[in-house]
């Protein structure tokens, strides 16, 4: 009996039919063999399998616009003899196929998983690409394999669950979108593209809507807001310029009014946003923006950014738009006083403080909520049922900010995500009836960047770490990133620490953590509630100088070469085992009067250093000696240098 491909096409169907991709109810759009969408059909202008320049035809291509950069492609083949060739089986085992001519046409025409790759590779041009290859004319012998070609890649992975499971069978669209979307390198190729639109957004906003400095982040966040509110989302388009300010701040009002805050807080949360809402510029027309600048930019946050927020819940977007404009500002202390903890070093702390579902984790100077939101995505990673997840989200995460601006772009950050926002205080951390209340959580974990010295001796950074292992619960763990002259000078706040609390570990950051406010930094670990003396332990120090990144000139600090990952089991790792390494980590009995850090315990290991390893060390430790005392001369001079996450 020959073989006929309509059949294994009309299975397919009836699969796409029964997970509603045929539904008028939802947007996804189902085409056979060729596409309305613009961009697909020029990508598959001369993608023919036979190699002559003809068009190529896919048996489905699969779209949404709520995923505007997804495509879903499916071939089927009749006989499942003609799934898959051995040639390409081995490419998706990493070997390199070197075939050419006829022999290559003649594997793309035949089997179904090389002619699906090979559209997919044309289409991956511009899309994140989900290729699937069916084969079977019967239901019981219909064979499916599921491959992911991400943006700009041209070598199949096949795609998994996220228990790491292969995807045999046709799915839901939004199980297949939301499968590739956790994809590390679609979330990377997407953070890539969100981190280059931030760059044109700062500089629309500077040129185009002359917003502030300190604007610029509370337009994006307000304007995220607004788009939640699905009204507007779809209305802003009709309201005149001059109108369209009016609405964008009563929406967002309203949305902070739904949020599950606080009424106290709701008014503190809504005024930063005030003064843009009157901003002249916004609702000027132009030869360009005939709508308006408002418009222009809520449409460029709506394409741009809206899919990104709306998919990751946990992803700090807000923050990571502050921190990127602060690059283009050149981190001008003075324009906003802020410099964001990086988010690999957010990450790292979660990983430091073993947080878990059970956690109840505290940032009593939580800027943008950087610290809180890597805490969230480690903690629902222990999380197993919905029920776990918004006990995280609704009890798990407690921050204080005292910056009016900085507290709308916190309480932001948590509407975004969702949920967990009535456990966000405005004032100062050493308010009375602020720890009273913080206290109430039982937190066992605290994390904090405090203010970097202001000159003000009752607001030294250790008395901010003080504060917060004072809030924590007996045996709770306190992680603070600090500047390293807290670690090696003197100061009474070191036996106030150590009066109460365990001072459990010491690492030495990268000398340009912070670049470019030239603070060198060090991370401390404490068990709280437990006095130093008392618990008789010897202190681990690490010497993590060097975390992998690079500085380049447009970009800032960036894990050009991809060795974070590494770098961080490692440090993880020999941090959790206590493990003492020559020239990396130690194990030292220390009290108030001695240094905190690395440096002064070390033992080298000599045996593979080179002469030029030796006057690369001799700079470093010149660096490093130059830049802690600029720092320490900004400090005695009153100058600003927070860095808040």
């Amino acid at each position: 009996m020959a073989k006929n491909e309509r059949n294994t096409e009309n299975l397919v169907r009836d699969a796409l039919r029964k997970f509603e991709y045929y539904d008028d109810g939802n947007d996804i759009q189902v085409e056979e063999q060729k596409s309305h969408i613009d961009a697909v059909k020029r990508l598959l202008k001369a993608a023919s399998k036979s190699g002559g320049g003809g068009i190529g035809s896919p048996e489905f291509i699969v779209s949404s616009p709520s995923h505007p950069d997804f495509l879903i492609i499916i071939e089927c083949k009749a006989s499942t003899k003609d799934h898959c060739s051995a040639a390409f089986a081995a490419v998706v085992a990493g070997s390199p196929v070197l075939e050419t001519g006829p022999e290559r046409t003649k594997r793309l025409q035949r089997f179904a998983t090389d002619g699906v790759a090979h559209y997919a590779q044309h289409l991956a041009r511009e899309f994140n690409v989900i290729a699937i290859a069916a084969s079977g004319e019967t239901k019981g012998s219909l064979k499916i394999s599921t491959f992911l070609f991400g943006k700009g890649q041209s070598a199949p992975r096949p795609l998994h669950t996220p228990s790491g499971n292969n995807i045999d069978e046709i799915i839901p669209w939004h199980d297949y979108i939301s499968h590739a979307e956790f994809d590390p390198a679609i979330q990377k190729v997407r953070f890539d593209e969100l981190m280059a639109f931030s760059r044109e957004l700062h500089d629309f906003m500077r040129d185009h809507a002359k917003l502030t400095e300190s604007e610029k982040p509370l337009m994006v966040s307000g304007t995220l807001i607004a788009l939640r509110n699905k009204a507007f989302a779809k209305a802003f388009d009709e309201y005149a310029p001059e109108d369209l300010q009016k609405q964008w701040m009563q929406v967002i009002q309203d949305e902070i009014q739904k949020a599950d805050i606080p009424k106290a807080k709701k008014a503190n949360m809504a005024q930063p946003y005030s003064s843009i809402a009157v901003h002249p510029e916004l609702s000027k027309k132009t030869k360009n923006w005939p709508r308006g600048v408002l418009h222009e930019l809520i449409r460029r946050l709506r394409e741009k950014v809206w899919p990104f927020i709306s998919v990751y819940h946990e992803y700090d977007v807000v923050g990571q738009f502050y921190g990127e404009f602060l690059k283009y500002t050149g981190g001008d202390k003075k324009a906003l006083g802020i410099v964001l903890t990086p988010r690999h070093v957010t990450e790292l702390f979660a990983l430091l403080a073993n947080v878990n579902k059970e956690s109840r984790v505290l940032d009593i100077c939580a800027g943008t909520g950087g610290f809180l939101i890597s805490a969230m995505r480690e903690m629902i990673k222990d999380a197993s049922t919905e029920g776990e997840i918004f006990n995280i989200k609704s009890s798990g995460l407690i921050g204080v900010e005292q910056q009016p601006n900085m507290f709308a772009l916190a309480a932001s950050n948590m509407i975004l995500r969702g949920d967990g926002k009535a456990n966000l205080h405005q004032g100062s951390c050493f308010d009375d009836a602020i720890s009273s209340a913080i206290k109430t959580h039982k937190c066992t974990v605290g994390l904090l960047n405090p203010p970097f010295s202001q000159g003000d001796a009752d607001l030294h950074e250790l008395y901010f770490v003080k504060q917060m292992l004072d809030c924590l619960n007996k045996h709770g763990v306190g992680v603070a990133i600090v500047p390293i002259s807290c670690a090696i000078s003197p100061h009474p706040a070191k036996t106030e620490l150590l009066k109460a609390h365990t001072l459990e570990a010491v690492m030495s950051m990268p000398l340009e953590l912070f670049s470019p406010v030239g603070t060198v930094t060090c991370v401390m670990v404490f068990t709280a509630g437990v006095p130093h003396a008392s618990s008789k332990r010897k202190t681990w120090f690490g010497y993590w100088r060097d975390d992998g990144f690079v500085k380049t000139k447009h970009l800032g600090r960036i894990d050009q070469d991809g060795k974070w990952p590494t770098i961080r089991e490692r440090w993880v790792s020999s941090y959790r085992n206590r493990e003492v390494h020559a020239g990396e980590s130690v194990m030292v009995q220390v009290g108030a009067s001695d240094e905190w850090c690395a440096e002064a315990y070390l033992e080298t290991d000599y045996s593979g250093v080179s002469q030029s390893d030796f006057e690369e060390e001799v700079k470093k430790y010149l660096v490093f000696h130059v830049m802690n005392q600029n720092g320490s001369a900004s400090a005695a001079d009153g100058e600003e240098a927070d860095a808040n996450d």
